[in-house]
């Protein structure tokens, strides 16, 4: 398994809308698999592909704290929204930055595992942020779209404090 590389905010890559898989093949078994490997090694509970700037329509989740409860979703849809909740966000693509953001408290979700066979599932609670925010990504759409403009400018700026620190340490 490989280590992919994770793009960093302002990449515009973050803002490409992702393409559906076609081809459920050993090629995307692999590519899965090395998602995980990544999320894994970020110590990240989700991952969308165009985090890794691959613009197909898969993430992986997995936020057992044994890690031994992947989730891989192919061509993701929500069908159902309910309830609400407010939740404390972070994301691989913006180190060091959270933020409150609310979404649903529960998401029933139709997709594809790795061999193509469709599914439908119900998630609630942090899994269910997780996956809205993985989701997101897979549209253009990254967490600190949900802030008010006052609020994502303070966090950009402090995320662009924390990358000169860290350039210079």
């Amino acid at each position: 398994m490989t280590v992919l590389h994770i793009i960093e905010f302002p990449d515009p890559r973050l803002r490409l809308r992702a393409e559906p898989v076609r081809v459920f093949d050993a090629a995307l078994r692999q590519f899965v698999a090395d998602m995980f490997e990544t999320m894994y090694a970020a110590n990240g509970v989700g991952l969308a592909a165009t985090q890794v700037a691959v613009s197909q329509r898969v993430l992986v989740a997995d936020m057992s704290d044994a890690r031994n409860q992947p989730l891989a979703l192919i061509n993701p849809q929500i069908l159902e929204k309910t309830g609400s909740q407010v939740y404390q966000e972070g994301c691989l693509s913006f180190p060091g930055i959270f933020a409150d953001v609310t979404r649903a408290m529960t998401v029933k979700v139709k997709a594809h595992d790795v061999d193509g066979e469709e599914v439908v599932m119900e998630f609630e609670g942090p899994l269910a942020v997780c996956i809205q925010h993985e989701m997101d990504h897979l549209e253009g759409k990254v967490f600190v779209d949900y802030l008010s403009p006052l609020k994502r400018t303070m966090l950009l700026k402090r995320m662009e404090k924390q990358r000169k620190q860290a350039a210079s340490a």
